[in-house]
């Protein structure tokens, strides 16, 4: 029987593939204390393994994935909570059989294999990665070694959760489209790899879910509809993702089209937080705020130390600014100038809001934590002659932790990009490089760790294991922090309105952290953008490149600007504009 269905929904693909990208072979094959066979592949990545084996008809092969072994060397299914991660193949017994899935996929590092009979022949075995066929345009590396393997995590993290739907866990019985994971991510996301596609197709589903009164759902696509999640309300750092990832599209690329697409989204959803707030006030409804920020009874790993809660509402507070702020700058993008005046007018009632809800009248906030003060000082909501203050209290707080970070999903990408923006880059660095619970690179030190974690302690300094119910060991928001690794470490940015997308490129590294090397490059439209610098006797050297039909600004990274020399021809300033080409700068530290 033949039956006619609408087509009229049905849209071409624009988004890439996914494809099947690296394999790996087994570096060990462990017995755990239970006799249980495991491949260790040496990377947690995302995919299936392909097997090519020979047995008798009848006979069954069980490959059991999983992401971690605890710490008597048993897998840990616990986190998976009710997926079963298993592949079942029945041989044929005729000959040597190729066997792999094509319709599910795995989060892994180990698999466990059960129904072969003698030796196992790790050569049999090859984990094939699978994600989205993304373009990798971002390229970072330094003199320190745990900071190359945060890269590493960090790219994995993407690769592993960016199949078609930027989802937030790939592991476990999940793999949502959690929008607030995509939205603290995109920028980074756009270094690493070409998103301009993936992220545009995907806005689309955000605008196709998007609520009737402008609330976005927490996941896109919505598979939350019938759950206690589908509410039609919108949460601070997650909904946003309908206003904030277009912009950072933009920035990335100068693709107007994306935010021209989405704007009526983007002003729906602001509408509908204008109209959830009560006097410019956002102080209703659910909201995640700094979700997983510390929490003192998480770990043993700062005894003594307070939990790190910042108010709900204070968060929900910043974010509509930060919103606000964006739609100004879209509004001017497209030429609607009726509207910046508005939003610029309505960011002014916000500022105004969130210092008579939440601050006193010398800049103490309700909540002493990082991600209070980070937030307050990002989207600039004290008024300028309480700012300095403010970043001393900040400050503060982080000695008191012994420069360990407190911060949770909404905190954690603008700390670093802060505090250098203050002039406490000797602190950034510090955070990024502490080694010890809670940190960047805690996860890498203790536990070998090769993609990002959804918990600072998803496996705790003791070897035990978080709560099982929410415990994702490839869980890429926390890899914000390439944003400014890039932009501040490598030094590699670009100015916003006409000159997005590279267009009108910043040269700008800050040294620090006792680095005595760093280069990045990015793949832009227009070409590779490349910065390389490296400490040589006291001696700072900085190495360029930049694109055909771009200019760039470059800010030399010293005081003593008498001794910036270009190719021995002294230069005698702070920065120098540079048009296409390569070039060589040697300067006194």
């Amino acid at each position: 029987m033949t039956k006619d269905f609408p087509k009229d929904y049905i849209t071409a693909a624009i988004n890439e593939p996914i494809r099947k990208h690296e394999n790996f072979k087994p570096i060990q094959v462990l017995t755990s204390p239970k006799g249980e066979t495991i491949l260790d592949f040496g990377q947690n990545l995302v995919g299936w393994v392909k097997v090519a084996i020979q047995g008798k008809a009848g006979e069954q092969i069980k490959l059991s994935h999983v992401e971690m072994l605890d710490k008597k060397g048993v897998p840990y299914f616990e986190n998976l909570r009710s997926a079963k991660a298993q592949a079942t193949y029945t041989l044929s017994g005729n000959g040597i059989e190729i066997l792999e899935p094509h319709f599910t996929f795995f989060g892994f590092r180990y698999v466990k294999v059960e129904g072969l009979s003698g030796k196992i022949n790790p050569n049999d075995f090859t984990a094939i990665a699978l994600y989205s066929d993304m373009k990798q345009t971002g390229t970072f590396e330094c003199s320190n070694p745990l900071v190359n393997q945060l890269q590493s995590n960090i790219q994995w993290g993407q690769k592993g959760n960016f199949l078609d739907v930027p989802t937030d866990c790939p592991q476990r019985d999940e793999r949502l489209g959690w929008t607030g994971d995509a939205e603290v991510f995109s920028r980074t996301a756009a270094y690493n790899f070409n998103v301009n596609q993936f992220f545009s197709k995907w806005l689309i589903d955000v605008t196709a879910d998007q609520n009737k009164n402008g609330s976005v759902p927490f996941v896109i696509p919505n598979t939350l509809k019938g759950t206690s999640f589908d509410m039609p309300v919108g949460a601070a750092g997650w909904s946003d993702a309908s206003i904030i990832i277009p912009y950072n599209m933009y920035v990335s690329y100068g693709d107007r089209e994306i935010v021209e697409r989405q704007y009526p989204s983007m002003k729906a959803y602001l509408n509908y937080v204008r109209g959830a707030a009560k006097k410019d006030l956002w102080n209703t409804g659910f909201q995640f705020a700094d979700w997983l920020s510390y929490r003192a009874d998480d770990s043993q790993g700062m005894i003594g130390m307070k939990s790190a809660i910042t108010d709900n509402y204070l968060v929900a507070q910043c974010f509509y600014a930060y919103n606000t702020e964006i739609m100004i700058k879209a509004a001017a993008l497209l030429g609607k100038t009726d509207e910046v005046q508005e939003y610029q007018a309505l960011l002014e009632r916000i500022k105004k809001a969130f210092q008579a809800e939440y601050m006193t009248a010398s800049g103490k906030l309700i909540s002493e934590t990082q991600t209070a003060y980070i937030l307050a000082l990002q989207f600039d909501m004290f008024p300028e002659d309480l700012r300095l203050q403010a970043v001393e209290r900040l400050v503060k707080n982080i000695e008191s932790y012994e420069y360990h970070l407190t911060t949770g999903f909404l905190g954690t990408p603008f700390l670093n990009p802060v505090l250098s923006r203050f002039g406490r880059n000797d602190v950034a660095y510090k955070l990024l490089l502490q080694d010890t619970y809670p940190s960047w690179l805690y996860p890498i030190k203790a536990h070998g760790a090769t993609t990002i974690w959804e918990r600072w302690d998803s496996m705790k300094p003791d070897g035990t294991f978080q709560d099982p119910g929410m415990t994702s060991f490839n869980h890429y928001a926390y890899g914000a922090v390439r944003d400014w690794i890039y932009r501040t470490v490598a030094g590699i940015d670009t100015k916003e309105a006409e000159g997005a997308g590279y267009k009108e490129i910043i040269i700008k590294p800050e040294l620090g952290g006792n680095l005595t090397y760093a280069k990045g490059s990015l793949e832009t439209n227009y070409g590779l953008v490349s910065s390389s610098w490296k400490i040589e006797n006291s001696k700072l050297i900085l190495d360029v490149e930049i694109p055909a039909n771009t200019n760039a600004t470059i800010v030399f990274p010293t005081n003593k600007v008498e001794t910036i020399k270009e190719n021995d021809l002294i230069v005698n300033e702070k920065s120098k504009i540079v048009g296409s080409g390569k070039y060589h700068f040697e300067m006194q530290m």
